[in-house]
């Protein structure tokens, strides 16, 4: 008797572990690199909220924002049993095949860095509302960067600005290059005798190479520039862009803004490498991983009419003491919210989280883990 007793315990001791394991939660991330300047810090925060969750496991699909690879990639993490995604798509175009696997394959999804415009794609903007797994897209005010950053220029005595994208038609860079025309206008509107020009973008993917190649041909064609903007592509393309005008011996004499933060940002603002730059967004998945997290788990209801749209903010730096307090609470060994916070966050009504993504600053960072 005891030894069926014994035997029974132990079969549901391992159903028991089998109904955990099949319990967890897969979460997918499709994103341009998981291994870039900007792409293996979003990797790096995501591990770590699923490390603290405890219940969650990430899947990585690196497409290198190419078109076909972001719709497949929807495909693939279906195929490997998601219950959740969160992409960075390209163009908001290519959402509509996303939505459409994810609605077949019933997979919540979420966009970070990306927001579909109802003006510009208002097809894809419908559908996201309609979906019943469409969960929302979690997002910079892009043209507020960009026209922060043309100001910035503008104040650091530029006036022949050249500009480097990644991909034509990307939503997020659209949204920039619309804040650097806006910058540049509101310049010249407020300088009659000191106006300012922004030059037609050239395009460097997302490469140290081709970065570096877009970089030279607009100084070759443009040798009097005294600014560049290179509006982000995950942190390569303006290494690239870098290694171009130290070649050419412009180090300090064309003035560089991103939206990127670099590992040696510190010591780029030192030497003149760069003169500024916006960014400290890597946190920006967690918010979206959250969001799908809450979905699969029912805490989030997801509309039919609407999506969670939420908007996270920038940090600016253009000296190495700015980017002092930055580099001490979001690089190295910190993170900005420790495994304890971030269970808290993840406990979180969405508009609970939504203020708690508002109010992140190296301030905040600062007041809740400053010794």
């Amino acid at each position: 008797m005891k030894k069926i007793l014994a035997l029974v315990l132990a079969l549901t001791m391992l159903l028991s572990v089998a109904l955990a394991a099949s319990a967890e939660i897969k979460i997918g991330v499709s994103i341009w690199s998981s291994t870039d300047t900007l792409g293996s810090e979003c990797k790096r925060i995501i591990d770590a909220a699923c490390e603290a969750l405890g219940d969650v496991t990430p899947v990585y699909v690196d497409q290198a924002h190419i078109s076909e690879k972001v719709t497949a990639s929807a495909e693939d993490l279906a195929m490997a049993d998601c219950d959740g995604m969160i992409i960075c798509n390209s163009a908001s175009a290519e959402m509509a095949s996303v939505i459409k696997t994810c609605d077949e394959n019933e997979m919540y999804v979420a966009q970070f860095f990306r927001v579909i415009d109802p003006e510009a794609n208002p097809d894809e903007y419908a559908q996201a509302c309609e979906s019943p797994y469409y969960v929302g897209a979690v997002h910079e005010s892009e043209f507020d960067n960009g026209y922060t950053l043309v100001t910035i220029l503008g104040e650091k005595g530029c006036r022949k600005i050249g500009l480097e994208g990644w991909e034509p038609g990307d939503a997020t860079f659209l949204g920039r290059w619309a804040g650097y025309q806006a910058g540049v206008e509101a310049w010249n509107e407020a300088h009659a005798d000191d106006q300012m020009e922004m030059l037609e973008p050239q395009y460097g993917r997302t490469t140290t190479d081709t970065g570096r190649q877009a970089a030279e041909a607009i100084i070759d064609a443009n040798p009097d520039i005294d600014a560049l903007i290179v509006a982000g592509g995950g942190g390569d393309t303006l290494l690239g862009a870098i290694a171009g005008i130290e070649a050419k011996g412009l180090t300090g004499k064309i003035a560089v803004v991103s939206t990127d933060f670099l590992p040696d940002l510190d010591v780029k603002l030192e030497t003149g490498a760069m003169a500024a730059e916006s960014g400290g967004h890597y946190a920006d998945p967690f918010f979206a991983f959250l969001m799908v997290y809450n979905a699969i788990k029912g805490n989030y209801e997801v509309p039919t009419d609407s999506f969670y749209d939420m908007v996270f903010p920038y940090m600016f730096v253009d000296s190495p003491e700015s980017y002092a307090n930055y580099a001490e609470y979001f690089t190295g060994e910190e993170l900005p919210y420790y495994a304890d916070e971030i269970t808290e966050l993840a406990a979180m009504s969405y508009d609970d989280l939504a203020a708690a993504c508002a109010k992140l600053s190296v301030e905040d960072v600062v007041a809740r883990h400053a010794k």
